[in-house]
């Protein structure tokens, strides 16, 4: 499939792809690419820097909200073809290189397949090669104090969201204010009837409360575009966004 390209700002490109999305920051002919979809997105991720008029090359940088395979899929393949650092969270890195993991297991699958969306969306990740391990050899902890900018086209700030994973971060852009929430907060997914902000089903979930607490952390950042790691751009006071989702999390 072809990656559906949407510019939500200057320079802001959300992305969709199998049912997930990644972003891309562009400044010049440089890019940050936030996320990676699946393994099998691969192709419509090099076709969508393609269409923004950027290479693999000009990736400055790949940020990972949170080393699922979903989010995870390309950044060894840029790294190891490239030499494109992956950066993520201290808590996360470990994950990347899957010394151990943190996500729904088959046997969460199957416990929930009675759920409305969860067997066709079972088969789609088996399809987009969700069930593969792709670790980063060498991932690399943030190369920035905590809540300062990283000096990569968008100038994203990482902010910690543990829940979803240990080291989950969302990437908060001031000047434009947008929020890239990775899975801490979405607008929808393939096994939800619900619409605009959420969380995920809890057993996509490590820590369900640290989630929910961690819309407070998401709701204290100034911004009013949201992009999700799943579902369409959210417009509106992130603040209510994060609260909509705690009410229904309630």
């Amino acid at each position: 499939m072809r990656a559906e390209v949407r510019q939500v700002a200057d320079g802001t490109y959300l992305v969709h792809g199998n049912n997930v999305n990644w972003v891309i920051l562009k400044e010049g002919d440089a890019v940050t690419l936030v996320d990676t979809g699946y393994p099998g997105d691969r192709p419509a991720l090099l076709e969508s820097l393609a269409e923004v008029g950027a290479s693999p090359e000009a990736v400055a940088a790949v940020l990972i909200t949170h080393a699922h395979n979903d989010h995870l899929g390309s950044a060894e393949y840029l790294r190891a073809t490239h030499g494109t650092p992956v950066y993520l969270h201290p808590a996360e890195v470990p994950h990347a290189r899957r010394d151990f993991l943190q996500q729904a297991t088959i046997g969460d699958v199957i416990r929930n397949a009675w759920r409305p969306g969860v067997v066709p969306w079972a088969v789609h990740v088996i399809k987009a090669g969700g069930t593969e391990q792709h670790p980063v050899t060498a991932p690399e902890p943030f190369p920035a104090a905590d809540g300062a900018p990283l000096d990569l086209p968008g100038r994203p700030v990482p902010v910690h969201t543990p829940g979803h994973t240990d080291g989950h971060c969302v990437y908060h852009l001031p000047r434009a204010g947008i929020v890239i929430s990775g899975d801490a907060l979405v607008s929808g997914h393939a096994t939800s009837r619900i619409k605009g902000p959420q969380i995920l089903p809890d057993f996509f979930h490590h820590e369900r409360a640290r989630v929910v607490a961690s819309l407070d952390v998401i709701g204290a950042l100034d911004g009013d575009v949201l992009l999700p790691g799943h579902g369409p751009v959210h417009r509106g006071p992130v603040r209510a966004a994060a609260e909509r989702a705690r009410e229904r999390a309630s």
